[in-house]
């Protein structure tokens, strides 16, 4: 496609060698993105936590929207199990970079949820709202290499705006991206007087951008101007951005997750790449749907771990977590880090039925009464 250029991007950078990742342009593409060979201001002050001694680490990282659900709960089985076996430390992270909607009584639910299944994680727990001050020295070093610019596009506005002929559907059209400084001024005035504020927007070089998941293979994604911190009351920063410097901080290697985030990864690589840090190795893992074939949510019954719980008890959630993982023989979820192989798990989504959480609750009673009606 004209105008794009195809980037790959070694996402399997051994342990130990230089955290930025190898930066590939296809042939025929001209430079590779800016890098900087000064390290950027955030990583002086806010390094990553192995750099002296990198071991290798996971994490399971919820926003604290809501309550977890049965999907959730098997995700972080998943991410913990995968780190455990391949001998690598277990971080969570609360993400609650949405001011909005994070609530901290959620967070705390989702501790306690982890901690009832057995699921043992690693210190320090980190919160995102309280690393703003990392993320906007970050968001500086980018503006500094001449990455960053304001953008004062609402969702409808870009909805209207043409498409770009050069860019594919739904790419950022570019609108704000060429303003001169003088108009940039006119409209943070016009901004200011209704009380707004501009979002920014990464000035990318619109590339595809290829990495290779340990599941799925080979992915890739179109990487338009993202954006980096949000406009509006709240001036949130990006999950984008937000995610890439707290895997670089906790020294995250290894990313399971699931994998409906998998159009997600290309971008993030990508912009490690600007800031200089680790690339960490993708695992994207199938999600739960209800029996219709959704992706499972909260309006599909007893999903959470205490209504499950209130049906089955704690016993019969953790019977149909190893059965939805394939591990029938399993009698204990702290067994799977002993027997799991990223490598061989089923692409396949699994389906959540009421019937399978009462079957796993009759299994378990069985177990417990053997010979009792």
């Amino acid at each position: 496609m004209a105008g794009e250029r195809d980037t790959t991007i070694g996402a399997n950078t051994p342990t130990g060698t230089d955290p930025a990742p190898g930066i590939h342009t296809a042939p025929g593409a001209d430079t590779a993105p800016v890098r900087s060979s000064s390290t950027p201001l955030f990583q002086q002050q806010h390094p990553a936590v192995h750099e002296s001694n990198f071991a290798g680490a996971g994490r399971f990282a919820p926003s604290p929207s809501g309550e977890l659900h049965f999907g959730n709960l098997r995700t972080a089985v998943l991410a913990w199990a995968i780190a455990r076996a391949t001998g690598r430390a277990f971080y969570l992270r609360i993400e609650d970079i949405d001011s909005q909607r994070s609530r901290a009584t959620f967070a705390t639910r989702q501790i306690e949820d982890l901690v009832d299944l057995g699921i043992d994680v690693d210190e320090p727990i980190i919160t995102q709202s309280a690393r703003l001050a990392v993320y906007e020295s970050a968001l500086e070093y980018l503006r500094e290499q001449d990455l960053v610019y304001p953008c004062f596009c609402s969702r409808k506005d870009i909805s209207h705006a043409a498409e770009a002929p050069h860019l594919p559907p739904g790419a950022y059209p570019g609108t704000c991206r060429h303003l001169s400084p003088l108009e940039q001024q006119e409209r943070f005035a016009d901004f200011a007087a209704q009380h707004r504020k501009s979002a920014f927007r990464l000035k990318s070089d619109n590339s595809q951008v290829h990495l290779r998941d340990l599941l799925y293979g080979e992915t890739s994604a179109f990487v338009d101007d993202l954006v980096l911190r949000r406009g509006g009351a709240n001036e949130d920063f990006a999950y984008n951005l937000a995610v890439v410097i707290d895997d670089h901080y906790q020294g995250i290697d290894q990313v399971v997750r699931g994998v409906d985030l998998l159009d997600s990864a290309p971008r993030q690589a990508y912009l490690a790449g600007l800031l200089g840090v680790q690339v960490p190795q993708y695992v994207h893992v199938p999600l739960v749907v209800n029996g219709e074939g959704r992706r499972l949510s909260k309006r599909d019954g007893a999903v959470t771990l205490q209504q499950m719980r209130d049906s089955v008890g704690l016993a019969g959630v953790q019977r149909l977590l190893l059965d939805s993982l394939g591990f029938t023989e399993l009698a204990s979820l702290s067994d799977v880090p002993e027997v799991i192989d990223p490598k061989l798990l089923d692409t396949q989504s699994y389906t959540f039925t009421e019937e399978a959480l009462a079957q796993a609750g009759r299994s378990m009673q069985a177990v417990r009464c053997p010979g009792e009606r």
